[in-house]
């Protein structure tokens, strides 16, 4: 058996985990990251594609900004439609920032080239990953390349997702989970063709809800709303751009078709635990939280949790560790901030579910159409969702 002593072991490889394990570089503390999927898998998956100004900050500060500054789309603001009328939230007129659309994909190739320099300690495939002993010496036990391995810690952190094991060695009499599901769901595609808009368009229609987004000036993102038990097999291509033209259609434009590259469905829920802490356990990201993607937070809000996280974990290396001891509490008190705003903007922008009465289905698309109709005509309204939107501070 190969056995390792470390600072911080770090269970998942995804942006969280190597953001955490970039800040802890930075700072000077050791760590290893253990990842049960391969690399080409974790490079591969495709999610979020905006990141708030605060999220960009995090990044500039630890010199992770080149190639965001360099590919990344810069948007002011964002559109929100309803029924064929379009008005414009100027992030940058009404708070002075903005969000720049860079995938993460593309944040989770840079954080891998990162670390490659760095020559960090990060073991993909990893087999059985096993973390124990919370309350006391922490060690996490595992197979990799055929060889049983242990490491030893003083903190194991959970950035291992919604569905990761760290969380689940959280005792159930102390861990608990508030919840939402939501009658909605996304289908979502990449398309080989120019955007149609230069800045985000979400959209208000008795259909359902739309969205156009972009991954670059040559790559489209687009998503419809569907019933979360739709089958992605019934969707032609055909059948999502007549689905897109109509909702998002407006006098005078002209939403542009292309080939279709990749497409799937996205259940929307909300789920955040009760803690965030246990013993020298700690969770971070979707493995404490998860978010519909309405609003743009979930990639985020993993990035506000790791820069809280890191910062506390450096602190507590150097003898002062009030910082861990509240990161639960903090990291929790603005991820609840983060969550009524995520659910404000899912229940602002889709009709309720097939199964909603029709007289009470008319009622929320009426009433929704009403709060854009607010929102297009207050500045005050537009203020506190570009407030939002560009990310909430990070303390």
């Amino acid at each position: 058996m190969q056995r390792t002593r470390t600072q911080v072991a770090i269970i998942g490889a995804g942006p969280a985990g190597l953001l955490l394990g970039a800040i802890l570089a930075d700072r000077g503390v050791g760590f290893v990251v253990i990842e049960h999927r391969s690399r080409e898998h974790v490079l591969g998956r495709i999610r979020a594609g905006v990141l708030e100004q605060s999220s960009v900050d995090v990044l500039e500060s630890l010199g992770l900004a080149a190639g965001l500054h360099a590919e990344g789309l810069v948007h002011g603001g964002i559109f929100l439609q309803h029924e064929g009328e379009r008005f414009h939230v100027d992030f940058e007129a009404l708070v002075g920032r903005t969000v720049t659309v860079y995938g993460q994909q593309r944040v989770q190739a840079d954080l891998m080239a990162a670390h490659d320099a760095l020559g960090s300690t990060v073991l993909y495939d990893a087999a059985d990953v096993d973390p124990a002993d919370p309350e006391g010496e922490p060690v996490v036990r595992f197979v990799h390349e055929g060889e049983p391995h242990e490491v030893r810690a003083d903190f194991v952190v959970g950035t291992d997702g919604f569905h990761g094991v760290t969380k689940t060695r959280f005792p159930a009499t102390l861990v608990r989970t508030a919840e939402r599901a939501y009658d909605a769901a996304w289908l979502g595609i990449l398309a080989d063709v120019p955007p149609s808009t230069d800045e985000l368009i979400y959209a208000l229609h008795p259909d359902g809800f739309a969205m156009h987004s972009m991954r670059s000036p040559s790559v489209s993102r687009l998503y419809v709303q569907v019933d979360p038990d739709e089958r992605i097999e019934d969707w032609s291509d055909d059948r999502i751009w007549e689905a897109l033209d109509t909702r998002l259609a407006t006098p005078g434009w002209t939403l542009q078709h292309g080939p279709i590259t990749e497409k799937s469905i996205t259940r929307m829920r909300s789920s955040v635990v009760s803690t965030l802490a246990h013993g020298r356990f700690l969770l971070a990201g979707d493995a404490g939280h998860i978010v519909p993607p309405t609003g743009a937070k979930g990639l985020n809000s993993a990035i506000a949790d790791v820069a809280m996280l890191g910062a506390a974990l450096a602190e507590q290396s150097a003898g002062d560790d009030a910082a861990l001891r509240s990161y639960s509490d903090r990291a929790l008190e603005r991820q609840w901030k983060v969550q009524q705003f995520s659910e404000y903007m899912t229940d602002l922008l889709h009709v309720p579910g097939s199964a909603v009465p029709d007289d009470e289905r008319e009622f929320r698309y009426r009433s929704r159409l009403g709060r854009l109709r607010y929102v297009g005509g207050s500045r005050y309204a537009q203020q506190s969702i570009a407030e939002q939107y560009t990310g909430l501070v990070i303390r």
